[in-house]
């Protein structure tokens, strides 16, 4: 009896870790974006952090760790995670970037920015960018987004939604009406 109680006891956990780390936002590299974007086009939502980030750290756990979120990304989204002041090269938009000035002895510190981050326009992080299937540039959002709070980006920018928007009644307008299906 006592050795059924243990291995249901093994079961049951082993159960619940595989459960809640199976679910995940499949992340992708920039070098990775232009060739799934040829294939299948998609938005995009590229989260851009540094190691030293505490905000980045709780967005991460709490925001992309939602299950709710993470399904919403995945159906709509190519999501790209970058180190904003790391120094991974980078193509995109038929550009390379780099960060000559990276010093690897400060990599868990505060570094320099990485050229991407500067052409982007990011000065604050986390910040979160939306793209369109083209890779025109929709929208940055700058600091800490609880699930709730980025549901309201992801669905405005899952699609054309957002051009229909030309005034701030419309937006007003769409955030009356807007219903959460995010738990948590």
């Amino acid at each position: 009896m006592q050795n059924n109680l243990k291995i249901f006891i093994c079961f049951f956990f082993l159960f619940i870790f595989l459960k809640g780390s199976s679910q995940q936002i499949n992340w992708i590299s920039f070098n990775e974006l232009e060739k799934v974007q040829k294939n299948n086009p998609k938005n995009v939502l590229i989260d851009i952090y540094t190691n030293w980030c505490g905000p980045c750290k709780l967005m991460e756990k709490n925001t992309f760790g939602n299950a709710d979120i993470i399904r919403i990304i995945n159906e709509n989204y190519y999501a790209v995670k970058f180190n904003g002041e790391g120094n991974e090269t980078v193509k995109f938009l038929d550009r390379t970037f780099t960060n000559p000035n990276y010093d690897s002895s400060r990599s868990q510190k505060r570094n320099s920015s990485h050229e991407l981050t500067r052409y982007l326009g990011v000065n604050a992080y986390p910040s979160t960018l939306f793209f369109d299937s083209s890779m025109n540039y929709i929208s940055p959002i700058r600091g800490y987004l609880n699930p709730k709070q980025i549901e309201i980006y992801l669905t405005l920018f899952k699609d054309d939604t957002y051009k229909t928007l030309k005034t701030q009644d419309d937006f007003d307008n769409f955030m009356k009406n807007f219903q959460s299906q995010v738990k948590g």
